[in-house]
């Protein structure tokens, strides 16, 4: 007898990983017919749905300790949501990338100088202030976040990010397109801003 919708969401949201992937199976099909249609054809060539969904895929196990259910369709409200998100940074950032910013960084480089950027660009997305803290201290913090990051998120930051790289060159290192960068680069950037935000006394301590 198959499991019920609500029972494996209970069990998923309680930590049973079988239950989480039995869910992402069932929802599977759908969500994949629906990101399809939302990809427009100028985009084709750059990216796939599968980079899509393995990156929203990835996403839900780490988040759905997090999930709140909410009664039917909440599980597949909240993976659509996931994947929305997925594609509106691949597409923003694809777009981006065609009239990239006058002093973008070319090579590496010197490190204390490439954490700062970082902490700047976090800083300017308004998720990370980091005025209170020294800077010295600051890429400390980051660089403790960074180690608690799950793996693919810390390698992006720290080829794109940290080395200067290019999304095509960091794609590469990765064997992933360069879009599947982007959008693992803006959840990565999200779980950076949660970490550093629970830091102690980061927003607090004086420059």
């Amino acid at each position: 007898m198959a499991v019920s919708q609500e029972d494996l969401t209970v069990a998923a949201v309680a930590g049973d990983e079988e239950a989480l992937g039995e869910l992402l199976a069932r929802h599977s099909p759908e969500l994949r017919q629906w990101l399809d249609r939302q990809i427009g054809r100028q985009y084709r060539s750059s990216f796939s749905v599968e980079d899509v969904m393995q990156v929203t895929f990835f996403e839900a196990f780490l988040r759905i300790r997090q999930f709140e259910p909410r009664g039917a369709g909440s599980f597949r409200a909240w993976l659509w949501q996931l994947g929305k998100r997925n594609l509106q940074d691949a597409i923003k950032h694809l777009n981006r990338e065609k009239r990239p910013p006058p002093g973008r960084r070319v090579g590496a480089a010197p490190e204390d100088d490439a954490h700062t950027a970082l902490l700047d660009r976090l800083e300017a997305s308004g998720t990370t202030p980091t005025k209170g803290a020294a800077r010295a201290e600051a890429i400390a913090i980051l660089e403790e976040a960074l180690a608690k990051l799950p793996e693919d998120y810390a390698q992006v930051v720290r080829i794109f990010d940290l080395e200067g790289r290019s999304a095509a060159e960091t794609a590469e290192r990765m064997g992933r397109t360069p879009a599947a960068v982007y959008m693992l680069k803006a959840r990565a950037y999200d779980r950076l801003a949660e970490l550093l935000g629970g830091s102690t006394n980061f927003f607090s301590r004086g420059s």
